[in-house]
């Protein structure tokens, strides 16, 4: 059975791709900062009738944390197939660029960018004992320069420190796709799209069920799978 660690999911779209995952036959360890709401939705999946979960207490931002996950881990399984980097904070409103908090900034980028790199880098070891490993950075079309100097959606300037963070993660997405690309990683950016969730207070046009979509889609790529691009369903421009 192939594994799948989602950091951030024991709520929101994290929770539906685990739900996704583990139904395609994926065992999924769920990734939750709050052990007591990691249990809570352990508890919700058991009730679907949903056994191969389990949960990993993880928080991003943390790194002796996401050290103790690894160790975890690794006394759980011999590798790790699918890392989902889920875990992300949108940030205070308004946060444009030319007034927005350092702190605030840094807030975001600390969850949204740094916590997903230090995740990555501590499974790295784990993942390459996959025949395919997968990681998948989850992003937003906010984070694409190219639609940010070419639309004239009002969400587009409210969201400055997220956006930015977003694509930061595209880049990282790219540098690590490049540097692993011989080694038969599979690595890719995907937006779920506006999916209503708390990040947006509710107001994303998507369920979770259709955010989730595209994530779990480029989560189970094969070795014939793209990496180094960034998807929702289709590819999006950087």
């Amino acid at each position: 059975m192939k594994t799948a660690l989602i950091t951030g999911a024991n709520k929101g779209i994290g929770f539906e791709t685990a739900k996704q995952m583990a139904q395609l036959g994926y065992f999924v360890y769920l990734g939750s900062r709050d052990r007591s709401k990691g249990l809570e939705a352990i508890n919700k999946l058991e009730n679907m009738g949903i056994s191969n979960v389990e949960l990993i207490e993880i928080d991003v931002t943390n790194i002796n944390s996401i050290k103790q996950a690894r160790q975890d881990l690794e006394n759980k399984t011999k590798a790790l197939d699918v890392l989902i980097n889920n875990a992300g904070i949108s940030g205070g409103l308004h946060q444009n660029i030319s007034t927005v908090d350092i702190e605030d900034l840094r807030k975001v980028f600390e969850t949204n960018f740094f916590g997903a790199v230090q995740t990555t880098q501590q499974f790295i070891p784990l993942l390459k004992k996959s025949n395919v490993p997968v990681v998948v950075n989850v992003s937003s079309e906010l984070g694409s320069l190219t639609t940010h100097n070419s639309t004239l959606n009002p969400n587009y300037k409210i969201y400055d420190a997220y956006s930015i963070s977003k694509t930061a993660l595209n880049a990282f997405t790219v540098m690590l796709a490049n540097e692993l690309k011989s080694t038969g990683f599979r690595i890719n950016s995907v937006s779920p799209g506006y999916t209503a969730t708390d990040l947006n207070q509710f107001k994303g046009t998507q369920t979770v069920e259709q955010g989730a979509k595209s994530i779990v889609k480029y989560a189970t790529l094969d070795n014939d799978g793209v990496t180094g691009k960034f998807f929702r369903e289709e590819e999006l421009p950087w």
